[in-house]
């Protein structure tokens, strides 16, 4: 891949490393609640997405207006990973090394949630009673390892989303042989 499509998409993914990163820290430092509101995690998805999209976009401008499925992809995956992984990074450093406490008062919070969510759909109370055990079973949620899980699954979800938006980013040049 060029070095500017690199670049570009490098420079996309600190863009939303910083406003993914400002979430986390505005959210940490003023309003914990905003971690538990539905609209919150459709926001940051939707971002990820946005710019992922863009990032793709722009490289095969970059490269003339033709664009192979793999730098495509590539563009996307790297915007997304950069941008996924720094806020990820800041809110592991938060939630573990200077205020932990604040951790176990969001996890309550999310369960509370999580929990309210669950009834206001009507789930029998047996599955949430499940669902409860579980989420007690699985420890911290903001843990190093549950931290590193979820950046994994992130990628992998995004990932998908890249493949579908390389398909239709590629751009194959006629005049080439």
């Amino acid at each position: 891949m060029e070095k500017s499509i690199k670049s570009s998409a490098t420079q996309y993914g600190l863009y939303l490393a910083l406003i993914l990163s400002s979430f986390t820290i505005i959210g940490y430092a003023v309003y914990l609640d905003l971690f538990t509101q539905w609209w919150f995690g459709i926001l940051q998805l939707l971002l990820v997405i946005i710019f992922g999209v863009v990032s793709a976009v722009k490289a095969r401008s970059i490269s003339g207006g033709f664009i192979s499925f793999k730098n495509a992809f590539t563009a996307f995956f790297v915007t997304v990973a950069i941008g996924i992984v720094i806020p990820a990074l800041i809110g592991l450093v938060i939630f573990n090394f200077v205020d932990p406490e604040a951790a176990t008062i969001l996890q309550e919070k999310i369960i509370e949630s999580q929990l309210q969510m669950m009834e206001n759909f009507g789930a029998p109370q047996a599955s949430i009673d499940e669902a409860l055990k579980q989420m007690e079973e699985q420890g911290s949620f903001f843990s190093v390892g549950n931290s590193f899980k979820s950046i994994a699954y992130q990628l992998l979800g995004f990932s998908i989303v890249g493949l579908i938006v390389a398909l239709v980013v590629k751009k194959t040049d006629p005049n080439a042989a």
